[in-house]
């Protein structure tokens, strides 16, 4: 939904700095979105002494949020969510983002009512474990055969099949498609005009 792919990678690699340690590449840092905080500062950040992951997203969630404001939703994804809700499907958020970052920007004008479910990495397992997914459709009451993840990472591919749900990558994210090819998606999609007209296909 949000164009923030670079601002996240920046912060990322802002707070390695911060802490004096090496800053990881574009490609190291945007691999880690999806995951919950605690697990991608794990990932990027090994040989840290385990008290100090904390501080380290502290620094992160610092330098995020000075740019937040920035970050504006991709041209054409409003219109697309709300087709789907006059469709009457049902909407749902599987994300990395801490409960409070979550809700900052849902609450924003565009978005306020638009998702049905919200589940975040703080409130159950972090990605690609499924557990997240699970909790939406028993929320929702709707069947792993009727539903549909779509996502930018391979983080979110790998939930899905681990969820046993179909699944929909798009390549204007965080992550390269080239990697989706493993976890089968029906589609990968290349920008949100591309997304929003296979929904109304077949959806």
């Amino acid at each position: 939904m949000f164009d923030s792919t670079a601002t996240i990678t920046r912060s990322i690699q802002a707070a390695c700095a911060d802490f004096g340690i090496e800053a990881p590449s574009d490609k190291d840092a945007s691999y880690v979105i999806g995951m919950g905080l605690a697990e991608a500062m794990q990932h990027l950040a090994p040989g840290l002494a385990r008290e100090r992951y904390a501080e380290l997203g502290s620094r992160y969630r610092h330098h995020y949020s000075v740019k937040e404001h920035e970050i504006v939703l991709f041209e054409g994804a409003l219109a697309m969510l709300q087709a789907l809700r006059e469709r009457e499907h049902w909407l749902g958020v599987a994300t990395g983002k801490s409960r409070r970052g979550l809700d900052e920007a849902l609450n924003s004008v565009q978005l306020k009512g638009i998702f049905h479910a919200t589940r975040t990495s703080e409130e159950t397992a972090s990605k690609p474990d499924p557990q997240m997914l699970i909790e939406l459709m028993s929320e929702l009451g709707v069947e792993p055969e009727r539903t549909l993840m779509i996502g930018d990472t391979t983080h979110d591919l790998q939930l899905a099949a681990n969820a046993g749900t179909a699944r929909i990558g798009v390549s204007y994210g965080a992550h390269e498609s080239a990697a989706f090819g493993e976890f089968a998606p029906l589609h990968v999609a290349s920008s949100v005009s591309d997304l929003h007209d296979w929904l109304s296909r077949h959806a």
